[in-house]
């Protein structure tokens, strides 16, 4: 098989979709890599590099998406990367698809087979290429959080670990998920007052027994929620519904009774935000104020550490890019039911049921598709 790896082109996304051992282990295995020049410069990764390992070297990326039989990205196509798809081609990339309909109306136009990393399942029920980039995102709220709270930045002017003497800030965090589990690591590590809400018992409990008197958990009880988040100086959104749009938290009413200086940092942007006054930012201009609250609220915060999340994803996708271009998009689809999973957009259909719903949406579900 013919994969091509594009530069990514989304504001400050530094990431590249496959390493030059992802391409010396296809290179082995008979297929042939495109990767465009530049792709992987930023992080250290040369184009030698990647000649070495055995890929072709290509000018553009209309060139490799003419190509190639596979594209293999980081970030979901921009416009002018989904106008380069073709029909029998195949995409595997994240796709972030619910709160994004003009992206999917344009990889149904395209005639690709379109799989998103974000939904692929593992046999112990969870999102393995999602997991490494929640691992990242998670830490870098706090990080994020510790920079906007300091008055130079727009916060109130606190030190997230405080000092003898002079308390801490106090972290809200709304998930207890892969995000929030790291997020919660960071935050204890660096000595804030924290408390994580949950709707998994089971999760919270596990916590507790870990953490013990330096975590509370929470039932993610909507007045408790709104009591927390109102005398918070951090709130981290970090809750996820795989392949769906994230559930509205934090209302506009709440925001308005949060301290002035305060900052949030939504890291479910990706999938539409949990908070209702939260949109899209860039790693250019990351934050935003809405009744005197920080937002910081970038859809793709890895990217700025994107050498650690270059090796984090590819150590986890590359398997799957291995059957996919062994087997063919169809076989391994159809052999394996966490790969399907992933399936958002076959011929023009949409087979994501989340999306559908988000966007009010007719589907075939990938089995039935795939079988015909």
């Amino acid at each position: 098989m013919i994969v091509g790896v594009p530069q990514e082109v989304k504001n400050n996304e530094f990431r590249v979709g496959l390493t030059p051992g992802n391409v010396k282990g296809l290179c082995k295995q008979g297929h042939s890599v495109l990767i465009q020049r530049g792709a992987g410069e930023q992080i250290g990764l040369t184009d030698e590099s990647y000649r070495l390992a055995g890929a072709t070297l290509i000018n553009s990326a209309a060139e490799v998406f003419s190509k190639a039989e596979m594209i293999v990205k980081v970030k979901e196509p921009q416009p002018q990367e989904c106008a380069m798809l073709r029909e029998d081609q195949i995409l595997f990339t994240y796709l972030h698809l619910a709160p994004d309909p003009t992206q999917t109306k344009a990889l149904m136009s395209s005639g690709a087979t379109c799989i998103a990393y974000e939904t692929v399942t593992s046999g112990l029920g969870g999102l393995p290429l999602l997991a490494p980039m929640s691992e990242v995102a998670g830490r870098m709220s706090i990080q994020a959080a510790a920079t906007h709270l300091e008055k130079t930045h727009g916060g109130l002017g606190i030190l997230m670990a405080g000092v003898p003497g002079v308390a801490p800030a106090k972290v809200v965090i709304l998930g207890a998920g892969v995000v929030g589990r790291n997020a919660l690591q960071m935050a204890v590590g660096i000595g804030a007052e924290v408390c994580i809400f949950d709707r998994d018992i089971d999760r919270l409990r596990q916590i507790d027994m870990f953490y013990g008197n330096r975590v509370r958990t929470f039932y993610a009880d909507p007045l408790l929620v709104e009591l927390e988040v109102c005398e918070a100086d951090v709130v981290i959104g970090a809750v996820l519904l795989p392949g769906g749009a994230a559930p509205k938290l934090v209302t506009r009413e709440m925001v308005r009774k949060m301290k002035a200086g305060a900052v949030v940092v939504d890291v479910a942007i990706d999938q539409g935000g949990c908070f209702e006054t939260s949109r899209p930012t860039t790693h250019t201009d990351p934050t935003f104020t809405v009744d005197g609250v920080l937002h910081y609220c970038v859809a793709n915060m890895p990217g700025a550490v994107a050498r650690t999340s270059t090796f984090a994803l590819t150590n986890a996708t590359y398997p799957y890019i291995e059957a996919l271009a062994n087997k063919g998009g169809l076989i391994a689809l159809l052999n394996d039911p966490h790969l399907r999973n992933g399936l958002s957009v076959h011929r023009g259909i949409l087979t994501s049921e989340p999306v559908a719903i988000a966007q009010k949406k007719d589907f075939v579900s990938a089995e039935e598709l795939l079988a015909v």
